[in-house]
């Protein structure tokens, strides 16, 4: 069957496009058409007054429809979580597993394995290798030391289903972080006390990413810029930020996009209530905190994190949708999305002027 979407405008992930059809044919883009050269028998859709853009991608989000998916790893958990993220507009996301046991994590693992499905791209760890001085959320009693025999053998047993593992460069070592690198694992640095030169040494061993930039991290001081400092400064490195105007003040995000411009990337960081086990989470009205009131996720969604990037930062619509999809295509050196283009994967998101979800597409199969 051939689709043809009609009447939107079309942002590729380079430019907005009008008065063309968006043709899909099976999971893949055939064609930005005139609309007089539709092919007979094509279902035309007609999405007047809609913006079509490429997938939105979340590389970090750790819950979400009634689900801490670490507290409770079970395809049921996995399958609400997969359906309340396609239905927020996202197209591909990484799950997030915090600073945990390896018990844990092999059942988290065991479960993805066990339950693929197109949206969900793999696994992040955040932790355990991070900073006790900059744990942020996370649960102390799980901070193991870089141990490269322990990690082969669980990514060994994951078998390419961790796809990004955050860590504190100042406490590994180059070995430890070219053991993650050779199994084609973006590694971040992240939940972190590194100075300006120990975050610079870990980028030059191979780290190419910082995570949810500003937050649980060494500060930017005049004497010692500390990580978001290296990270400025370190032009191939990425970084993500949580746009919600409470993990960080916009104005600080307005900066830092003027700095690293198409090197800074959206997640949106976000938890699910969870009243018992390791990670106790309380949700509050735009937020969710630990008990004790500290900061522990957000609320965003990736779409939200566009509009509040437009609408408070300042930043075009067509730059923002690029920071939720095309540069962290990039990151994962993903090939399936982030540009709407002949031969892409039909991994599309649609939506309104209020930013409002109409349509959500993965591999050509059309959700809501």
């Amino acid at each position: 069957m051939v689709f043809a979407l009609t009447n939107a405008t079309v942002f590729t992930g380079k430019e907005q496009i009008n008065g063309k059809a968006l043709l899909i044919e099976n999971d893949i883009i055939k064609a930005l058409a005139d609309t007089a050269s539709i092919p007979d028998g094509t279902k035309i859709m007609d999405y007047a007054g809609y913006f079509i853009a490429p997938g939105l991608i979340d590389l970090q989000i750790a819950g979400g429809g009634g689900y801490l998916f670490s507290e409770n790893p079970s395809e049921e958990a996995l399958d609400s979580i997969i359906k309340s993220i396609i239905k927020s507009g996202t197209t591909g996301f990484l799950i997030v597993a915090p600073t945990n046991s390896f018990d844990v994590y092999r059942k988290i693992i065991k479960i993805l394995k066990q339950n693929p499905h197109p949206a969900l791209l793999g696994l992040h760890l955040e932790g355990p290798y991070i900073n006790k001085k900059r744990g942020g959320a996370h649960n102390r009693s799980y901070i193991k030391k870089p141990d490269g025999k322990g990690i082969k053998k669980l990514l060994d047993e994951a078998d390419g289903i961790v796809k990004m593992i955050t860590l504190a460069p100042e406490l590994c070592d180059p070995e430890f972080v070219k053991t993650l690198t050779d199994y084609g694992i973006i590694v971040a640095a992240g939940h972190s006390n590194a100075t300006f030169k120990e975050a610079v040494a870990g980028f030059e061993w191979g780290i190419k990413a910082t995570t949810h930039l500003f937050n649980a991290m060494s500060q930017f001081h005049h004497r010692d810029p500390g990580l978001p400092g290296a990270t400025f400064e370190t032009k191939n490195v990425y970084a993500s930020i949580i746009a919600d105007g409470i993990h960080v003040d916009y104005n600080a995000i307005s900066i830092a996009k003027k700095i690293m411009k198409n090197r800074l990337y959206l997640v949106s960081d976000a938890v699910e209530e969870n009243l018992n086990g390791a990670y106790l989470h309380r949700r509050q009205k735009d937020r969710f905190t630990l008990p004790d009131g500290t900061l522990s996720g957000s609320s965003l969604t990736m779409l939200k994190a566009v509009r509040n990037c437009v609408q408070h930062v300042g930043i075009d619509m067509d730059e923002a949708l690029r920071m939720a999809s095309t540069y962290p295509a990039r990151l994962i050196e993903s090939h399936r999305h982030g540009y709407i283009a002949e031969g892409y994967k039909a991994n599309l998101t649609v939506f309104d002027k209020d930013y409002n979800v109409k349509q959500v597409i993965i591999e050509g199969k059309f959700y809501l």
